[in-house]
């Protein structure tokens, strides 16, 4: 077990500017964090579970180098952020990329933080289209960050995350900002690596910020955005998984020639 140490967490997304509780720092933290720890699902297929005592995380992600998803990257950034200075409080959300919002669980974490009494909100774990950026928590205000668009809206009484795909602004999830305790997440981390009908249980999900876009894994199909332009294709067995973690997700798992995914009928 490694105990959490602010240093290594600062070398492990490549941070060599200056520590200080700004809107400039927030925002290049944000930034370097998901362009440098991936989003995977990886342990809960591998029958592990997922552990999300702060220890426990920045043992995985920081010093195996590893990735995970929102509720490791959410308590990791957390903990960041306070030890630097930040008033940041953690929220749960119901993502709505997949289900509608009456099916949708709260299982999504995010966090909000004051910057001398300007909320924003930084969602580091989201694995899909999620901003990379701090976005204000200001109904309608728009966020461009080169090719990304992103802003909130308000909806039944809720704040809702868009993202501009393909064109038309998408809703990513729902949440009434309500301020979490711990034992909140652990409940939805044990449902998420748990329940039958987890996508977490039953489908591989991966992504990475790479230069120039993202490479992103569901199941066998492989997505690779460069510049705007997308390239897809499928991967042929579990040793193209492994080569592919080397080369786009900075970590070698040799465990994962033994994978075994429900979602992905035929694996050789």
């Amino acid at each position: 077990m490694a105990t959490f140490s602010l240093d290594a967490y600062l070398e492990r997304i490549g941070w060599t500017g200056r520590v200080e509780p700004t809107l400039d720092t927030l925002t290049a933290l944000t930034r370097a964090h998901i362009s440098r720890i991936p989003f995977e699902n990886l342990d809960v297929l591998l029958g592990r579970g997922v552990r999300i005592d702060l220890d426990s995380i920045h043992a995985k992600l920081v010093v195996a180098r590893r990735g995970g998803f929102c509720f490791e990257h959410g308590t990791l950034c957390h903990a960041v952020l306070e030890r630097i200075g930040f008033r940041v409080k953690t929220h749960a959300a119901r993502v709505l990329t997949v289900l509608p919002k009456s099916e949708a669980a709260r299982t999504h974490m995010i966090l909000t933080v004051d910057v001398g009494g300007r909320v924003f909100l930084i969602d580091p774990g989201f694995g899909g289209h999620g901003a990379l950026v701090p976005v204000p928590l200001v109904a309608g205000q728009d966020v461009r960050d080169g090719l990304d668009r992103h802003r909130v809206v308000r909806d039944d009484g809720e704040w809702v995350l868009e993202a501009e795909i393909g064109g038309r602004m998408t809703p990513l999830w729902t949440s009434s900002l309500e301020p979490l305790q711990t034992i909140d997440f652990l409940m939805a981390n044990h449902f998420v690596c748990s329940f039958p009908d987890s996508p977490f249980v039953n489908r591989l999900m991966l992504r990475a910020l790479t230069a120039g876009g993202r490479t992103s894994v569901m199941n066998r199909d492989v997505t690779v955005l460069r510049d705007g332009q997308s390239k897809h294709y499928q991967l042929a067995d579990r040793a193209a998984l492994r080569a592919l973690l080397v080369e786009q997700f900075g970590f070698d798992l040799p465990e994962v020639e033994q994978l075994r995914v429900p979602m992905i009928q035929e694996w050789t």
